[in-house]
């Protein structure tokens, strides 16, 4: 059994123990609640976003590879079909040098 007297020194005591809102603090409770991210998670996030922007890079050099082998392999083919046309174009002409070279000795026979 407890006395009044106690009680009521009881209940202003443990109310006494209770923080209060303070005057000079001026933050509210989510203010006060906010979690701010460790320096790992911090990390963590910059290490994710170099890395999707290191991803996209390999990606456009990928697609530029691609590209450049196209374009390779259609100088590849222009080449060789040049260098077709060069060669029928130099057999054409050794066979008009022999063709001319056959019709000036007739000529000098003829004479």
């Amino acid at each position: 059994m407890t006395t009044p007297g106690y009680n009521e020194w009881r209940v202003r005591r443990i109310n006494d123990n209770i923080p209060g809102p303070s005057q000079g603090d001026s933050q509210s409770i989510e203010e006060h609640l906010r979690v701010f991210p460790s320096k790992l998670e911090i990390i963590k996030q910059d290490f994710e976003k170099r890395n999707a922007e290191l991803e996209k890079k390999i990606e456009q050099l990928e697609e530029e590879k691609m590209h450049l082998g196209l374009d390779v392999d259609v100088q590849k083919l222009e080449t060789e079909k040049l260098r077709k046309g060069k060669n029928k174009v130099e057999k054409d002409l050794d066979k008009k040098i022999k063709a001319d070279g056959w019709e000036r000795k007739f000529q000098e026979v003829r004479t």
